[in-house]
């Protein structure tokens, strides 16, 4: 299914589950391959890829839920944010529960209405799984720019974790491709399907250019611009008429193939950073009873 078949644009109701996650092997650890400094670098262009399928696109950008807006509350969507993914990685089943249920109540607010350009609901599992595709790609592109490929047991072990990006909202586990060929194929059609109408790459460009952040934190702007436009595929550079030459690309394999070196020297918890003290606040949350969004 195409985002632009997305189903009903009626409100979903939040749903309560249990996750049925992939098997991972045995001694398989995400925090050897979670990256703060890569998390940052490739974020931005991470959202890109998710907003390129217009049912996600058009629902961020005209979600009725203020409170996680990027653009009229910055901090607190980054801090959703990376504790989503702190959170989908590293914590236990109880954690994801307790997150997904906050998630929900927000994402069941986002949905289409009459007059949209496609139809769309927060809560649809094929759009989910789509985003979660999406942190996957991320994840290992961001890994094999800065390292190296994986050998191939342990790329299998973190393509099966990483199923969670999804299954801890509501894409079910038998809808994450196979292995990581049958991966490699909805990647493909995925990248086919994606479309970013000019409404979508303007709010993007806004928040790749720091616009919604105060004044003097806009001087990062041009970084995070060249540092998304390395990260993206071409045809999405393109689509969001972001420039590219052979002489920024070897800049930007320069840059993070020394930021790989300089991590693999230093501690794992600093790696982690900020995903380690996202999640130690989101248990102080819980135990505490503050709101975990």
């Amino acid at each position: 299914m195409t985002p632009t078949d997305a189903p009903s644009a009626a409100p979903a109701r939040p749903a309560a589950r249990r996750e049925r996650d992939l098997p991972v092997p045995a001694g398989f650890d995400m925090r050897d391959h979670f990256s703060g400094i890569g998390a940052h670098l490739a974020g931005p262009a991470n959202v890109i890829l998710q907003l390129s399928w217009p049912g996600v696109g058009y629902g961020v950008l005209n979600s009725r839920v203020d409170d996680g807006s990027a653009m009229k509350r910055p901090f607190k969507r980054g801090r959703t944010t990376f504790t989503y993914l702190a959170v989908s990685m590293l914590g236990t089943d109880d954690e994801r529960t307790a997150y997904r249920r906050e998630v929900n109540r927000q994402h069941a607010q986002v949905y289409s209405r009459e007059g949209e350009p496609v139809a769309y609901r927060a809560m649809d599992p094929d759009l989910q799984t789509w985003v979660a595709a999406c942190l996957y790609y991320g994840t290992v592109d961001m890994i094999e720019r800065m390292h190296g490929p994986l050998p191939e047991t342990e790329a299998d072990a973190l393509y099966a974790h990483c199923a969670r990006f999804g299954t801890t909202l509501q894409m079910p586990a038998e809808a994450w491709p196979k292995d990581r060929a049958a991966f490699a194929r909805y990647w493909e059609d995925g990248l086919a399907a994606a479309r970013i109408d000019p409404p979508v790459a303007d709010h993007l460009l806004q928040l790749t250019r720091l616009q919604n952040l105060p004044a003097p934190l806009r001087a990062l702007g041009p970084g995070v611009v060249f540092f998304t436009t390395g990260f993206l595929p071409p045809a999405l550079r393109e689509a969001m008429s972001l420039p590219w030459n052979d002489r920024q690309q070897r800049r930007f394999d320069r840059i993070l193939r020394l930021l790989g070196r300089v991590e693999r020297v230093v501690p794992r918890a600093v790696r982690n950073f900020p995903f380690n003290l996202y999640l130690f606040d989101l248990r102080m949350r819980r135990r505490l009873g503050r709101p975990l969004i």
